[in-house]
Parts: C-alpha cells; structure tokens; sequence
C-alpha cells in the first residue's frame, strides 16, 4: 500500500488502468474475469465513476494488490474532491474584513443565496482587494448582472 500512496488524490481508475497497462491485462477480459461488466470497469479507469469497497476488494485480489489498496485510494480521492467542492462554497474570508460584514456573522452567510446584497455590499463598501475576489468568487458575468440590476433600480427611483 505504501508503494500507492504516492498516488493520493488520483482517482483510484487511472491508478488501476496504469496497473492493466504494466501488466499488459486488457480491460474488458480482465473485467470478464472478476465477473463486472466491462463497460463499468471502463468508466472506473477513466475516472468516471467511483470504486466501491466490494470491487475494489475483487480487483485487489485478483492482481494480488494488498487489501484495501484501491479503497484508499478512493477515499484520498473523495477527500481531495470535498476539499475542492469546500473551496469554492465561500469567497477566501482573509481577503475580506470583518467590518464590511458588520450586522451579521460573516460565518453565517450563505454565499449562493445571498450573493446579491453580498455583491452589493462589497462593491458600495469594499476596497479594490475585496472586489477582486467577490469578482474571482462569483464571475464577472453574476456580479455584472447585479451591478446593472442595481443602477437599473436606481435610476428608475430618480426618474
């Protein structure tokens, strides 16, 4: 296992296709052997879809992979997936002061609901830096959208 671990975060599919290649194994009699269909394991080395425990278990023993190789490879891989997914839920906080969000737990925001009055705030209140990554977060597309929503509102008030 340690040998693979070097591969942590690849999903485990490109790992296991690079393991058929060495041995010079074709897929889909490889596949055949451990009973799967071909089609399904195809997907798995092309990384789109994952490895459950119960196959990851048949392919380990049928390359003499040491138990529970694949598996945690498959964790590794969700992990760096939902380390991903994290990132991206939230703007980087460290950019943004505590003070523009002074009425209420910048903890607490739910940046994709909220993105309008986010988006206005920052760009009524913010500094260049913080405008910055409301524009990396959001895209320039979303908070152009709003931006001209806003100076619609405002200047159909005037008229």
């Amino acid at each position: 296992m340690d040998n693979l671990l070097k591969y942590k975060g690849i999903h485990p599919g490109i790992v296991l296709g690079r393991e058929l290649k060495k041995r010079s194994l074709k897929q889909r009699p490889f596949a055949l052997s451990i009973n799967e269909h071909p089609q399904t394991l195809n997907t798995i080395t092309k990384g789109k879809r994952n490895l459950n425990t119960a196959l990851a278990l048949k392919i380990e023993n049928k390359l003499n992979l040491e138990e529970g190789t694949l598996a945690v490879l498959q964790t590794y891989y969700d992990i760096d997936k939902e380390k991903e997914k994290r990132e991206t839920e939230a703007p980087k906080l460290s950019v943004l002061r505590r003070s523009l969000f002074w009425d209420t737990d910048i903890n607490g925001i739910d940046w994709r609901k909220q993105y309008k009055a986010v988006i206005k705030r920052v760009f009524e209140r913010g500094n260049e830096s913080e405008k910055k990554e409301i524009l990396r977060f959001y895209g320039s597309q979303k908070v152009d959208a709003v931006l001209h929503a806003i100076d619609r509102k405002a200047h159909s008030d005037i008229s």
